[in-house]
């Protein structure tokens, strides 16, 4: 099977080998089986002790590959989640990463491991669609910045994941390959744009993804399917092969981010992409601290559970309370206080897009002959950059709007090390109802974190009367991802995280 093979060539055709069964002493169970079982601890375990068995010699990177390429056989096809399976590679790298550990020789923390690649992230010799028509054929010459240093980690890689057009919404859906669907309830979204990493990641299909978060796309897909993970601070992963590639006044709102079912692989993964690239100019060298050696009781935290615009619903506002209280168990300073302006955070966020009207989006997409666009994105043009400003000063206007937004965040942020708050105020939408007006409403509680750039990590803290995932986000200071993945890894061990989907 070629790896440049499209998801609709290999849904119901792909035939992979058994998992072999699982050796060492904490991998001791019954292999996956055809159905996709998911008995077997390999698709299960984090990334973290996956590179570790594997530098053990406990399993080999075959055997976990295996297992992985059958579990996304047996999900995909209800999930539609991975869009280009490369699985004749990563069984080559997998043979490679085997013989390289049998003669010492390690590559990276991530040696054998395998993940997934979010589709608006280049990838070298596998097809990169960014969920748009014009680009269902073009195969990159060179991989996205982060990519590459996954690759040079020692990470496996299995495929591609869906996203909605130019990642321009929070489902994955669009003309190339079709819709994603939630493994916790196939009737709902896993949320966009990061979608499809999302819902291959939660129904143990891959161990850690990379995507991208420009307003909540890697945050709220998380909170939709009960994930880890964190957008970093701006400036901190070059957006190098990020496509479309940010350019321009918007540009900082961009970020590279992580996801994965456990916080500690969010830790694993975020120095190897971290750093200046000499390629993305916005990007500093600064220090990325451990967020093993964070100490919680000297922290001070503000927490929120309505910003003022869209009220969640109970059980949301609970896991908020709840999550504020096991902080405070922990000897962390906790006060009820709301960020300022945070009811404006929306209507900054769309201001800043819509001085053409979409006029210059459409135009490009046209150039790449992207045309028609998908119906999803057409209604993101609609409600989220439409109408035009006036004239170009009320344009620049609302960039000034920014500044003053941000500028108000930080001097709040001040008095603390980090900010507690729901990541949206539903739990997964039904299919074809996120820019209903109602749920557009929501968007603002992660998109003002885009706004200030400040690194956000979110993890799963409790579940919906229907059975679907419900997460919180700990915003943190500038530069501190250190600070929201220890408040993160600790919301993690008091309330479980993760847990097995249901609808595959």
């Amino acid at each position: 099977m070629s790896d440049k093979i499209a998801r609709r060539d290999f849904l119901g055709s792909v035939a992979l080998a058994g998992a072999a069964a699982a050796v060492g002493q904490n991998f001791m169970a019954t292999p996956v089986s055809a159905t996709g079982n998911t008995e077997n601890p390999i698709i299960s375990s984090s990334a973290s002790e996956l590179a570790s068995a594997i530098r053990s010699k406990k399993l080999s990177s075959k055997e976990i590959v295996e297992a992985h390429l059958e579990r996304i056989a047996a999900v995909n096809p209800k999930l539609n989640a991975i869009v280009q399976l490369t699985a004749d590679t990563a069984r080559k790298d997998a043979e490679e990463a085997d013989a390289a550990i049998a003669r010492g020789d390690i590559k990276g923390p991530l040696h054998g491991v395998p993940m997934t690649i979010k589709d608006t992230l280049e990838t070298s010799g596998v097809i990169c669609t960014g969920g748009t028509k014009g680009r269902a054929g073009y195969v990159p010459k060179a991989d996205a910045t982060a990519v590459a240093r996954l690759r040079a980690a020692g990470a496996i890689f299995l495929g591609k994941t869906n996203v909605p057009e130019l990642a321009g919404a929070i489902e994955s859906d669009n003309l190339v390959y079709g819709r994603t669907n939630n493994p916790y309830d196939l009737a709902r979204t896993p949320g966009g744009s990061s979608g499809g990493e999302a819902a291959i990641i939660a129904a143990c299909g891959s161990p850690l993804g990379l995507g991208t978060d420009a307003g909540g796309s890697i945050r709220i897909p998380a909170h939709f399917c009960g994930l880890a993970a964190i957008k970093p601070t701006s400036g901190r992963v070059p957006r190098t092969g990020q496509f479309p590639q940010p350019m321009g006044a918007r540009a900082p709102v961009f970020h590279v981010s992580l996801i994965a079912r456990h916080v500690e692989d969010l830790a694993l993964a975020l120095p190897i992409i971290s750093g200046p690239d000499f390629r993305d100019a916005s990007i500093v060298g600064m220090p990325l601290l451990d967020p093993k050696a964070v100490n919680l009781s000297e922290l001070k935290l503000a927490f929120f559970d309505d910003d003022g615009v869209a009220s969640p619903i109970k059980e949301i506002t609970a896991a908020v309370r709840d999550c504020a209280k096991a902080f405070m168990d922990a000897g962390i300073k906790v006060e009820e206080k709301r960020t300022p302006d945070a009811e404006k955070a929306a209507i900054v966020y769309y201001d800043m897009s819509r001085g053409d009207g979409g006029a210059g989006t459409r135009a490009f997409l046209k150039s790449i002959g992207s045309d028609p666009i998908s119906p999803l994105f057409e209604k993101a043009l609609t409600y989220s950059v439409a109408p035009a400003m006036a004239n170009s000063t009320e344009a620049l206007a609302a960039f000034v709007r920014w500044d003053l937004f941000r500028n108000a965040m930080l001097r709040f942020m001040e008095n603390y090390d980090a900010v507690l708050s729901p990541v949206a105020p539903y739990p997964a939408l039904a299919h074809g109802t996120s820019f209903d007006e109602a749920n557009r409403k929501g968007f603002g509680y992660s998109q003002m974190y885009n706004l200030t750039g400040w690194p956000s990590a979110t993890v799963r803290v409790g579940t919906s009367p229907e059975g679907l995932p419900l997460n919180v986000q700990v915003a943190a200071r500038p530069w501190r991802e250190d600070v929201a993945l220890a408040l993160a890894a600790h919301l993690e061990k008091t309330f479980g995280g993760w847990k097995m989907p249901t609808a595959v």
